[in-house]
């Protein structure tokens, strides 16, 4: 392990013992957000620790099975013994060696939070909406793999099938690292390719067509940015699509305009036009602050290229070619030839290895200010 890295694995451990003291104390309980905080933050310390912990058990145990290797060189069972330990806690130190790396990721305010994800149809008329219906039905299957709560905020249908856009919220549990709905999916945003022979198609042409995905972190209300209501124009209008009687008769959807920036959310999808009201409103809030950190990100961009990149959504991410039952994440150059599985929502070796990069040139970073 890196130096640099043991070092802030050594201040992890201080921080847990200062963790410790200040949860024990009889104040910290009567400050709710402070004390939640704190439980948080103690929380992914405590794993960071354990892991740690049986990190330098298995160093422990690499440095004894070595030094009876030494000492066992006429006795061919003790070092038969010896050496099966040495390769067995060398695979283990480099197991928790890349995860401690992982846990080590200084980790973006947003991870936690639930998330709107946007998929819209480009390129490929009915076939590109068809894939949007594929996109949407892939991530809500990953979504019950996680056990996340989905909300569909607004949809447009497509003419055969799919949509030409649906909007969808989500929300649910972190994972042991403190990874919530939107760590995972934030790297999902970017221009989705798809090759495929469309049901339409009667001579077998295989035909590509793209949609786009934008994952957003809903904003934390606490911080979230304030909207002058004068700039706002709300639209009120009669849902499309099913609902039944009720669709039919009220102008329940609402429609809000952000006239300074000209973003516009809707919401469809509720009994009510307040309820869709302080929907659209929360998206359009997300969209504003996503404006604002893509811009700031285009800026950070300019300074380095990062590997897995902006998430802007005119990247070109991803494409899934069905004919050869491949995936390949352009960015990392990745490619897996399972796409049938995670169109079903198995997703989580793509997520992974996403973070993994990332982490990578975060940690590069670290190591070079820690030089500097």
């Amino acid at each position: 392990m890196k130096p640099f890295l043991r070092q802030t694995l050594e201040r992890q451990l201080l921080r847990l013992h200062e963790l410790d003291a200040l949860l024990s104390a009889s104040d910290v309980v009567s400050d709710l957000d402070r004390f939640r905080s704190l439980t948080r933050e103690h929380a992914e310390a405590s794993t960071i620790a354990e892991q740690y912990r049986k990190l330098t058990s298995r160093e422990a145990d690499l440095a004894s099975a070595l030094g009876m290797l030494d000492e066992a060189t006429d006795d061919p069972e003790m070092v038969a013994m010896a050496e099966e330990e040495i390769g067995a806690a060398k695979a283990d130190i480099a197991r928790l060696d890349e995860a401690l790396q992982l846990m080590l990721i200084p980790k973006d305010p947003d991870d936690v939070r639930p998330a709107f994800v946007e998929i819209r149809a480009g390129t490929g008329g009915d076939e590109s909406a068809l894939f949007a219906g594929d996109l949407f039905r892939l991530y809500t299957r990953y979504a019950e793999r996680n056990r996340w709560h989905v909300e569909v905020i607004s949809e447009s249908p497509g003419e055969m099938g799919g949509y030409k856009e649906v909007v969808l919220r989500m929300d649910g549990p972190a994972d042991a690292l403190g990874v919530g709905v939107y760590g995972k999916l934030r790297f999902e945003s970017g221009g989705h390719r798809v090759q495929r022979v469309p049901a339409t198609e009667t001579q077998g042409r295989i035909h590509t067509s793209a949609c786009t995905v934008a994952v957003m972190p809903e904003p934390d209300e606490a911080v979230a940015i304030q909207i002058n209501p004068a700039d706002l124009r709300i639209d009120t209008y009669r849902a499309s699509g099913a609902g039944g009687q009720h669709i039919n008769k009220t102008d329940s959807a609402v429609r809000i305009t952000h006239l300074p920036t000209g973003i516009v959310a809707e919401c469809q999808e509720g009994r009510s036009q307040h309820s869709n009201k302080a929907q659209a409103l929360k998206v359009l809030t997300a969209r504003i602050h996503e404006k604002d950190r893509s811009e700031r990100a285009a800026k950070d961009a300019a300074m380095r290229k990062g590997l897995v990149g902006t998430g802007d959504r005119s990247d070109r991410i991803r494409t899934y070619n069905f004919p050869q039952g491949r995936l390949t994440d352009h960015r990392i150059n990745l490619t897996l030839y399972k796409l049938l599985t995670i169109m079903e929502g198995d997703l989580e070796d793509v997520i992974t290895a996403l973070q993994v990069a990332r982490g990578a040139e975060e940690l590069a970073e670290l190591e070079s200010a820690s030089q500097g």
